[in-house]
C-alpha cells in the first residue's frame, strides 16, 4: 500500500507542475485569443473592411488559433506532438469522411465571401426560405425570417443553390392581380386603380405604375397592378395598396366577384 501511495505522490509531483502550468497557459490563451480577435476586428473596421468579411474572418482566426493552443497545452502535457500529429494524419481520411459535410460548409463559405452574392442586411431567398442576412459564419449563414423567426442553412447548399437577393436593386415592383365583375367598365376601373398607386406616397414615380387587363377568368376580369417601390417600403406598399384598391373600387361602384349563396325555399 505505502508503494502505492509513493507512486501516487510521485507521480503527483512530477506531472502537477506541468498540469497547473498547462491550464494557465489554457486560461490566458483564450483571453489572449479574444483579445486577438476584438484587435483584428478594430484594425479591420478602420481600414472600411465590409462587415461580411469581418465577421467570416474573425471566426476563422478564432479557430485557427484555439487550435494552435490546443497544440502549446498537449505539448506541455508531455505529449509528443509530433506523435500527435501522425495520429491526425493517419485518422485524416476517417475525419475527412466524417466531415465531408462540414468541410463542404467551409468550402461554400468561402466561396459566398469571393463572389459575395450576398452581404448582411441583405434580404435574399434561397433554399426555399426567405430573410434578412444576418450573420455568414464559417459554416453556416444567418437569416432572421419576416416573421422575426432565425434560420440557419448550411453554406454548401448556400452556394449551389439558387440566391434571389431582393436588396441589391434598391426597388422592388409589387405585383398583385385584381379581379373585377365581367359588367364594369374597364376604363373606368383602370382609372380608379392607377389613381390608388399615383395617390400612395410609398408608391415611386419612375418606373411608373401600371395597370393592364391581365386575363379574362371564369368569373371576374382581373387586373395587373405593378407599383414600384423602394425595398423597404415592400410589405406597405402591398397590403396598403391592397386596402385602398378595394375602398376605392367600392366607393366607385365597382364589384369584386365572389361566390354567392342561394337559398332557395320551397313552399307546398
Amino acid at each position: 500500500m505505502e508503494k502505492y501511495i509513493e507512486s501516487a505522490t510521485d507521480l503527483l509531483f512530477l506531472y502537477a507542475p506541468k498540469v497547473i502550468t498547462a491550464f494557465l497557459i489554457l486560461v490566458v490563451g483564450l483571453y489572449l485569443v479574444k483579445v486577438i480577435i476584438k484587435s483584428s476586428k478594430k484594425i479591420m473596421n478602420k481600414r472600411g473592411v465590409d462587415i461580411t468579411l469581418q465577421k467570416f474572418l474573425g471566426n476563422l482566426i478564432s479557430w485557427v488559433l484555439k487550435i494552435l493552443l490546443f497544440i502549446t497545452v498537449i505539448s506541455l502535457l508531455g505529449i509528443e506532438t509530433t506523435s500527435f500529429a501522425a495520429i491526425i494524419a493517419s485518422a485524416g481520411l476517417a475525419i475527412g469522411l466524417a466531415l465531408q459535410g462540414s468541410l463542404g460548409n467551409f468550402a461554400g463559405g468561402v466561396l459566398i465571401m469571393i463572389f459575395k452574392p450576398f452581404k448582411i442586411g441583405d434580404l435574399i431567398e434561397a433554399q426555399g426560405e426567405i430573410g434578412v442576412v444576418k450573420e455568414i459564419e464559417i459554416f453556416t449563414t444567418k437569416l432572421t425570417g419576416l416573421s422575426n423567426k432565425e434560420i440557419i442553412i448550411p453554406n454548401a447548399s448556400l452556394s449551389n443553390g439558387n440566391i434571389v437577393n431582393y436588396t441589391t436593386e434598391g426597388t422592388r415592383r409589387v405585383d398583385l392581380v385584381i379581379g373585377v365583375s365581367y359588367d364594369a367598365d374597364i376604363k373606368k376601373t383602370k382609372e380608379v386603380l392607377l389613381n390608388v398607386l399615383t395617390s400612395h406616397p410609398k408608391v415611386l414615380k419612375d418606373p411608373a405604375p401600371r395597370v393592364t387587363v391581365l386575363e379574362l377568368a371564369d368569373s371576374s376580369v382581373n387586373f395587373a397592378v405593378r407599383p414600384w417601390c423602394d425595398t423597404a417600403n415592400y410589405w406597405d406598399v402591398y397590403f396598403e395598396v391592397t386596402e385602398n384598391a378595394k375602398l376605392a373600387l367600392d366607393e366607385a361602384g365597382i364589384e369584386i366577384p365572389y361566390p354567392h349563396r342561394v337559398n332557395i325555399n320551397k313552399s307546398e
